[in-house]
């Protein structure tokens, strides 16, 4: 079975494991775990992912980060300056990364019933701020009768998470789904 097919089949099989109402908010963080080639292909797919989402009787809310950097830095009064010498980027970075917060956690639903908030696009991020601090950050912040699902393109082995296959990776309790 293709990768992405089968990553649907265990997501499907996932939300129907009923949650536990007192889960802590890294319990409440699930792991789409898939090849980094596969990136585009799973995000097309994303409307079959809402739809089961729905089947299964929760409510979907995306939270797309794939075009974040892009945007925080069209907004930036000395960009040229970091196109001119990038080095000088990297202490704007966590600017960067306070910015990319804020923005989703004022996206974040109110308490709506359950649901699954989306997080997608975090291969994006690579180079420019680690997930691992932003899923920390944001992960308290969501409503107790929700799971964030991170779309992520990597590897994931005995709790440990790389980004796009990378050198550096960190421990983390999220739950894993993947083929």
């Amino acid at each position: 079975m293709p990768v992405i097919e089968c990553l649907l089949e265990r997501y499907r099989d996932h939300l129907a494991i009923p949650w536990d109402p007192r889960a802590a908010s890294a319990e409440r963080v699930w792991f789409l775990v898939y090849p980094p080639a596969q990136e585009r292909r799973l995000l097309a797919w994303l409307p079959e992912f809402e739809t089961a989402t729905r089947q299964a009787g929760y409510n979907w809310w995306l939270l797309d980060t794939s075009t974040a950097f892009a945007e925080w830095m069209a907004g930036l009064e000395y960009r040229q300056a970091y196109f001119a010498q990038p080095d000088t980027l990297e202490p704007a970075l966590e600017e960067f990364g306070e910015w990319l917060l804020a923005r989703l956690k004022a996206s974040l639903p109110a308490a709506s019933g359950p649901g699954i908030i989306v997080l997608a696009g975090v291969g994006s991020l690579f180079g420019f701020l680690k997930v691992s601090w932003l899923v920390e950050r944001l992960a308290p912040e969501i409503p107790q009768q929700a799971r964030l699902l991170v779309f992520f393109p990597g590897t994931h082995e005995q709790h440990h998470y790389r980004l796009l296959d990378a050198r550096d990776g960190w421990d983390y309790l999220a739950v894993p789904i993947k083929c």
